[in-house]
């Protein structure tokens, strides 16, 4: 055999794998189809420090863009709340140098990195790529939601991102912007980096994301725009089966990024170092249940709130905008700061639960979906 894991895939789920099977002495290789590590930045890189401290990354000065404080959520009549997220320490990463970083944990562990190669075929533990035939006893997929667009277009979204300079970007303050009729099952959203600068994106079911986020922008008001990045986003959850033979499926290609606002840093990263530990075990014991503990981890840790999240977006997806504008309506101060307190910043099922749920919005909600209303709230 060449290597003992190949890995198909050089972002933070693929490099963390590699970085665990290397740091307990298999022999490994990342092949990246892209022209280097961290590009294009697909992701809008909001994360808290605890979520980046349990990946095993300390972010250096450079890796982190921004510190945010807190995050707006604006209706389709353009009603309003604001929730307080410092309590949760919330960064917006530079995703070129944060993959970067894992890369070089990685190969100071032993791992070998090529980009411009893209794996082209799987033959039992041969590997066709751009650069020739490889041969590995475990093929790690970590290539993204790419790896779904053949399997299931349902959970897929079309999105749109671009840095933007403008001076109407609040540099500490994160806007979501809800409509269904323009963003239908998702939002509209703008991250800050630095001052005057973001990452502005729109993703919804059905729609030309670019001529979404242009018309977005043209009512935001004057504005310069020095990168376009589209691609689309998966909403659907976990896909059945981690491990098939000798394949394991990690990261956004597992569907391991969160359902309701795609962010996965955090639970795509975990992924990679769940396979990555499982994987080394496989390769000392033969044991194809030391493998299948992969699957078994990492949904220990996130099934319960992945299955809430679902729950979540299928509550949002039956609203129409006369339903969310009440529920903004019916917000109050003492939820907003409960919310604050308990919650995990990027609309926690317990949070979204608590929104739902103020007086005023419940028999809407009832109505609208009945049981399913109240599994989410139990």
């Amino acid at each position: 055999m060449d290597y003992e894991v190949i890995v198909a895939g050089g972002s933070v789920s693929g490099l963390l794998c590699a970085r665990e099977i290397a740091r307990l002495g298999h022999s490994v290789l990342v092949i990246e189809e892209d022209h280097e590590i961290g590009t294009p930045e697909h992701c809008g890189g909001v994360v808290s420090i605890s979520g980046i401290e349990e990946l095993g990354v300390v972010p250096t000065r450079g890796t982190l863009d921004n510190k945010i404080r807190s995050a707006s959520m604006i209706s389709p009549a353009g009603k309003s709340f604001t929730l307080d997220a410092r309590a949760q320490k919330v960064v917006v990463l530079d995703r070129r140098d944060f993959d970067k970083q894992i890369a070089h944990q990685a190969k100071n562990n032993g791992a070998e990195i090529r980009v411009r190669t893209s794996l082209k075929e799987i033959n039992g533990n041969e590997l066709k790529t751009s650069e020739g035939v490889l041969k590995s006893h475990i093929i790690v997929d970590a290539r993204g939601v790419t790896s779904l667009i053949h399997k299931d277009r349902e959970g897929i979204l079309q999105s749109a991102q671009y840095e933007v300079y403008a001076d109407w970007i609040e540099k500490d303050r994160i806007e979501v912007y809800f409509d269904q009729e323009k963003y239908p099952g998702f939002f509209a959203w703008i991250i800050p980096t630095h001052a005057d600068i973001a990452k502005v994106g729109v993703a919804g079911k059905g729609i030309n994301a670019a001529v979404a986020l242009e018309n977005f922008l043209s009512q935001k008001g004057k504005h310069s725009v020095v990168r376009k990045i589209f691609a689309p986003i998966w909403t659907k959850g976990p896909i059945k089966n981690f491990v098939t033979k000798n394949i394991v499926t990690i990261g956004d290609a597992a569907g391991q990024s969160k359902p309701t606002t795609a962010g996965g840093i955090y639970s795509c990263g975990l992924g990679g170092i769940f396979a990555g530990r499982a994987i080394s075990k496989y390769l000392e014991s033969g044991n194809q249940s030391d493998l299948l503990g992969y699957q078994k981890a990492w949904s220990e840790k996130f099934d319960h709130e992945f299955q809430n999240m679902l729950l979540a977006r299928k509550l949002l997806e039956r609203f129409d905008n006369k339903a969310i504008d009440k529920m903004f309506e019916s917000v109050t101060p003492q939820i907003l700061e409960e919310i604050s307190k308990e919650g995990t910043f990027d609309f926690h099922t317990v949070s979204l639960a608590k929104l739902l749920g103020v007086k005023g919005s419940v028999k809407a909600v009832q109505t609208i979906l009945g049981s399913e209303f109240r599994r989410l709230l139990t």
